[in-house]
């Protein structure tokens, strides 16, 4: 098949979720576009069936914000026309579903019938979307998809729950490619490069958006400090990060809080883990998470949105109340009070990730993609 991927291409989970869901389509010999204003990050052109499209758009001093939608929508036409692909898999409704849709109109104008997929991935629908600026526009945009899919059960509550939908919703979890991982874990981790022998190592990873709380990381992570020796690996960047960095300087742990900016070395970094902190608002599915404990780390984080669909408390990690940190500290202490206690809860959450496993999740969508095109012929 000739697919088309439209996502965004930054280090969030919906374009890394699009951008590997693209590298496995193009290792199982389907031809993949992908259809975005930069390269995604975790790009990889090992594949000749990969190739990259570049959404540019041409300044005007009439517009004080350049409207990506009609520049998107137009280079979807084209490069539909010109590689005469079958589907287009929007990720994240916003503008990317709506765009999709005016470009499956101006083809039809020229006698295509292009299949649109649309997955939705979480704040899209749950903070975004649901704006009353947007909201007409997305709901429209949905109806309207050839197929719709979420990441998570939550999610699909979420959108039925605040959106008129009149289409079909299937639940496809977010996956792991396992292998990449196995091979990651394979290597020898030279822990030592970032703590002590005796040191357990802590990570988040995110935007450092709001919603992420990473001051709640901060906290939770001074409290098992006092009681454990440990460093934690603060990976990203955004608007809070500096709120993080300060809290971390007042509460004495300066030295033991790293902050390592954005980085495309995730296996690797959490290759040294012991236990992935997530203490987030809200979480659609909680990527992060899940590739955390595919790195064979325990997870702490809250019980919000998809978060209980990937992290088995007890199990795998535990799930606490947002902003509860003297809950989410407690429940790391249980874990890494012990090595045996510590590798038992790693060695679970590898366990745990397999029903997400790339092996498992890429057929269901090449169905969706199939029986959209049987309808055509």
């Amino acid at each position: 098949m000739r697919i088309g991927i439209v996502c965004y291409p930054t280090f969030g989970g919906s374009g890394v979720v699009a951008t590997e869901l693209g590298m496995a389509l193009a290792d199982n010999k389907h031809e993949v576009h992908f259809i975005t204003y930069n390269q995604p990050v975790r790009l990889d052109f090992i594949s000749h069936n990969l190739h990259f499209h570049e959404v540019t758009m041409e300044e005007y001093p009439l517009f004080q914000y350049q409207p990506y939608e009609l520049a998107l929508s137009t280079r979807m036409v084209e490069v539909v026309e010109k590689y005469q692909l079958e589907i287009l898999h929007v990720h994240y409704a916003i503008p990317h579903a709506y765009a999709a849709y005016m470009a499956k109109q101006m083809l039809k104008e020229k006698g295509i019938d292009i299949k649109v997929v649309t997955t939705l991935h979480g704040t899209d629908i749950t903070l975004v979307g649901s704006h009353p600026s947007y909201r007409t526009a997305v709901e429209f945009s949905i109806n309207h998809s050839d197929a719709v899919t979420t990441v998570s059960q939550s999610l699909k509550e979420d959108t039925l729950r605040l959106f008129n939908i009149t289409n079909d919703i299937q639940v496809i979890h977010n996956f792991i490619d396992m292998d990449k991982y196995d091979k990651a874990n394979e290597k020898e981790c030279q822990r030592i490069a970032l703590a002590k022998p005796n040191e357990r190592i802590f990570t988040h990873i995110s935007n450092f958006r709001p919603v992420k709380r990473v001051e709640d990381v901060v906290k939770t992570f001074a409290i098992v400090h006092k009681t454990v020796p440990s460093k934690l690996l603060m990976v990203g960047d955004g608007p809070d990060r500096r709120d993080a960095e300060l809290l971390a300087k007042t509460l004495g742990i300066k030295e033991d809080v790293i902050f390592l900016g954005n980085s495309s070395e995730v296996t690797e970094l959490l290759c040294y883990t012991d236990v992935f902190l997530l203490p987030s608002k809200t979480e659609s599915f909680g990527f992060a998470a899940l590739e955390a404990m595919a790195a064979e780390a325990a997870v702490i984080s809250t019980n919000t949105g998809g978060l209980p669909e990937v992290n088995k408390h007890g199990y795998s990690g535990y799930l606490s109340a947002i902003g509860d940190v003297e809950d989410m500290a407690n429940n790391a202490l249980k874990i890494v009070k012990d090595e045996a206690t510590l590798q038992r809860f790693k060695s679970n959450a590898k366990k745990h990730t397999a029903q997400f496993s790339l092996k498992n999740i890429l057929p269901v969508y090449e169905d969706i993609y199939k029986s959209l095109l049987e309808k055509v012929s």
